[in-house]
């Protein structure tokens, strides 16, 4: 007998498991970027919150470069300046400090 593939189910999509499943995609992708309370992505930001695969889809949001919408509850200016901070240098700090003896 020869394997289907259906004899073992697939990883489950995070996607499948996001609170965002049956809302309005509309609230997901504001006209503005603003993060401050009582913008128009604040809604889409509640619906995150209560969301069990919130930090996988940033994760991906963040890996795939998704520069439009709210992903796992980060506006587009927020991921950007995430994947600044992970991808900037960091300054060695007293690397260079003389030893005196």
């Amino acid at each position: 007998m020869t394997g289907s593939c259906c004899e073992h189910p697939a990883t489950p999509d995070w996607r499948d498991q996001a609170a965002c499943v049956g809302e309005d995609p509309e609230i997901f992708f504001p006209l503005s970027d603003l993060a401050a309370p009582g913008t128009e992505a604040s809604l889409a930001r509640a619906v995150c919150r209560r969301c069990a695969v919130l930090v996988a889809c940033r994760d991906w949001a963040l890996e795939h470069g998704e520069d439009d919408g709210i992903w796992g509850a980060t506006t587009a200016a927020q991921r950007r300046a995430i994947r600044r901070a992970t991808t900037e240098p960091t300054p060695a700090v007293g690397r260079h400090r003389d030893k005196q003896e």
